[in-house]
This record gives structure tokens, sequence and C-alpha cells, in this order.
């Protein structure tokens, strides 16, 4: 437990980061002083350099005061809604147990998506280092001028065989490979129909292309089959989240596959908070849902549960892979992924396929979170995946959960609208393979004293 000096600390940062400081504004400017600009101008004289004009030595441009104000607005308006961004600077590598600037003490974390526990497994971290020793710091190009070395085509092979599909695609995260993917393969004459609640990267990505744009309700099967049913376009193109991370909940990759194969349909997935880890191999939502190779198309990330560095991918039919490498604008006009982390990547990937110890750890991390919660009189929502929302209702009432449980020691963010619907406020847990059994009683222990403590659950 922390001491007394350790608890005012965190008393302290806790309500600094539940208020932050009101924007500032341009300080006035210093009172004219006729002699001292007269001294001023006669020094740059007699040095022999040039000096500014009155106006530009004590006025802001004012272009820029006119965008201050704007932006004051704005972030008024941010903290009104109540979303406002706090960032809390760690000071130690990012593990179960890390230091926050300004706090004493360390903190259990459960706010990672290190699924593995791998961002600072030595193993990982000697294969970035012998990376930069290797292949330098970076490219200092982008791909089809100077910027592959034979490191990037290994990870590309290695990520196609995994998934087993013909052929792969690196970007510098996986935002970019849904950037890069829609604007790159579909036309006017084409049609895009998209979850709900799929990730704002897919959102964007949607955005940048000319298709026809369709939305339908999260995992509702029936009215994405009506949507399909009166579509008359070239291309048609199923996209959804593999596990939705808000809510830890499952797509219904098999009501997709077989409404796909209905209607003559592409099936993608962003599989990121499945890769590495979620089903039998770590082979993703497909492997779980038991339909190997269901989705036509695959975007994923390197920087959760593999490596969790950096770095996206896109893997699939060679033919796309290939346009992808010749129109894709994030590929094209951004540096390849570092050396460092690709070597992290490459070893990581070695690690998730040598052993299944990892995935059966979290497995039993993620079952004793929720059964203890259930308990504890808690609600876990999701389908048996590592992120684990406890769902509180009403904003103030996750924020002050949040916040005692900082008070324990344990690292968690509370979410409210419009990240989450209104009346559905969460405190969002994610498990990771090195946790040990005491971390995870710990937290159940802390989220049942304090929601007792705050009336989410009565005595």
């Amino acid at each position: 437990m922390f001491e007394h000096t350790k608890q005012s600390n965190l008393r302290d940062w806790s309500a600094k980061e539940l208020r932050p400081p009101a924007p500032r504004r341009p300080a006035a400017a210093p009172p004219f002083d006729a002699m001292a600009l007269r001294s001023q101008l006669l020094r740059n004289c007699i040095n022999g350099t040039q000096t500014r004009q009155l106006h530009e030595l004590h006025k802001e441009r004012a272009g820029v005061a006119n965008l201050r104000d704007i932006l004051e607005d704005r972030l008024r308006d941010i903290k009104r809604a109540k979303t406002w961004k706090h960032e809390r600077v760690l000071t130690s590598p990012q593990d179960t147990k890390v230091r926050v600037q300004g706090v004493e003490g360390e903190f259990l974390n459960f706010c990672a998506n290190n699924y593995l526990g791998l961002s600072n497994h030595p193993e990982v971290v000697e294969a970035a280092r012998e990376g930069l020793k290797k292949y330098g710091a970076g490219l200092s190009s982008v791909r089809f001028i100077c910027g592959t070395q034979t490191i990037h085509k290994e990870l590309e092979n290695r990520l196609a065989k995994f998934h087993d599909r013909e052929d792969a695609i690196l970007y510098g995260s996986c935002f970019d490979a849904n950037a890069g993917l829609f604007e790159s393969m579909l036309t006017a004459e084409d049609a895009v129909f998209s979850d709900s609640l799929n990730h704002a990267s897919i959102i964007d990505g949607i955005r940048l292309c000319k298709a026809q744009k369709f939305r339908y309700p999260h995992r509702d099967l029936n009215e994405l089959e009506h949507l399909l049913a009166h579509s008359e376009a070239r291309i048609k193109l199923i996209v959804t989240d593999g596990v939705f991370s808000m809510d830890g909940t499952v797509a219904p990759i098999k009501g997709l596959r077989d409404l796909a194969d209905k209607y003559r349909t592409l099936l993608a997935v962003d599989d990121s908070h499945a890769t590495g880890f979620f089903g039998d191999t770590g082979r993703g939502t497909e492997e779980y849902c038991g339909i190997l190779g269901a989705a036509d198309i695959i975007c994923s990330t390197l920087g959760k549960a593999v490596s969790g560095a950096a770095g996206g991918y896109t893997t699939g039919p060679k033919e796309l892979i290939t346009l992808l490498r010749n129109v894709s604008r994030p590929y094209l006009f951004s540096n390849a992924p570092p050396p460092p982390v690709v070597c992290a990547s490459i070893k990581s990937l070695d690690l998730v396929e040598q052993s299944g110890d990892l995935r059966q750890r979290l497995r039993e991390n993620t079952k004793a979170f929720r059964e203890g919660l259930k308990s504890a009189g808690l609600t876990v929502a999701g389908d048996e995946h590592p992120i684990c929302p406890v769902m509180v209702g009403e904003a103030p009432l996750a924020v002050e959960l949040a916040t005692n449980m900082l008070k324990r020691g344990i690292y968690v963010v509370a979410f409210s609208y419009p990240v989450v619907p209104k009346g559905a406020a969460r405190v969002r847990v994610q498990l990771s393979a090195a946790h040990s059994p005491d971390d995870v009683q710990r937290a159940v222990h802390a989220f049942g004293e304090v929601a007792r403590e705050i009336g989410i659950v009565k005595n």
C-alpha cells in the first residue's frame, strides 16, 4: 500500500489530470519604451545586424492571434464535452508495473495492449538492438526508392505465411494500412459496408475512397443482408473489426462469410486486437470463430501483441498487394518501418509460433478477472476477450471508479460519451500474459472495494 506521501501526491496528480488547465491567452505586449528601443536599434546598427520592424518586436502576427482565438473556443468545447485527453508520462518501460512522472511508487498497469507481454521481453529487446546495430536507425526514404531491406521482405513473407495468404505489405501502422486500402481498390462503381462500431482508421480510410458507403448496426447480419441484396455495385466489400476495442465483442465471422458468399462480396477484417493471441495458435478472430481463411483481406498491427513497437500490414490476394505497392499513398509517401521495429516484430512472431504458453496464461488471467468481478457484483462486457470493460453507466461514476483505483495503485482509465454511447460509461481493463495471478487478484480485490465504497455495488 502507498504511504501517506504517495497518497497525497496521487490525489494532487489525479486532480490535475481530471481538471486540465485552462488554455492560456497570449501574454500582453510589454509597455512601449522608446529609449530602450532606441538603444537596441543603435546596438544593432553598430554590430552590423538587421533588426525587425517595430510591430514585429512587440505584436503577435494577426494570423496567429486569430488562430489562437478560434482554437481556444474549440478547446473549451472539448472540455465541456468531457472528452479532454490526459497523457500520463511514463518514466519506465511498458510493462505490467509502470512508473508515472510526478508520482511516487509503481502502478499495476491494466491499460496496455501488451497482450502477450512482449513489449519489454528480453529477446524482443535484444532483437531490436541487433537490428539497430546491423541495419541502422532507418532508411531515410520510401520503399520504392531506396527504403527496402532484406528484413522488410522477410517480415512480409513471414506475415503472409502466418495468415496463410498469398502476400503481405508493411506499413508504418495499421491506421496507414486502413487508410491505404479502400482508396486503392474501390471506385465510384463499388460499395463498402462497414460495421457501425468499426475503428476510426477504417472510418477515415472509407472516407478517402469514392465508393458508395453503407453503415450497418453493430453485428446486425439481417440489416447487412438487406443492404447487400439491394446493391448493384461492381465490387462489394464488407469490412469489420475482428474484435471491437471498446467493447471486447467479437465479429460474427461465420455469418459475415456466409453473406459474402451469397452476394459475391469480399470480406475484410481488421484483426489488430486478435493477431498473435486470439485463437488456439494466435491466428486471430477467424481461428477463434472456427473458420480459418474466412477473410479475403486482413489488416492488422505489429504494435499490440506482436512486439508492441509499431507497424501494420495488409495481407491477402497477390494482385491486391501488388496494386497497393503501386498506388497506396501511405505506402508510397512514408518511410519504411525502421529496422529495430522490423527485427523486434520478427522475433515476436518467432515467440508466438514457437509456444502457446503465453496465450494460455493470458486466457487464464482473463477468465480469473472476469469471474472475480462477476463474484464481486460487477458487470464485465465482451466475449471472453482480454479487453474487459467494467460497465458503470454514468460518466461521473466511471471517473470516480478509475480515480479511486489509481489511488490503490491500479492504472485504469474511464471512458464515456462520445467515445462510448450515453449511459454506457465504463472503465476498460486489458489483461496481459505478463500479469501474475497475484496481480489479477489484487485488481479484482481493489475493484470490489472501490465499487462498494462509491455505491456501484451495494453491501
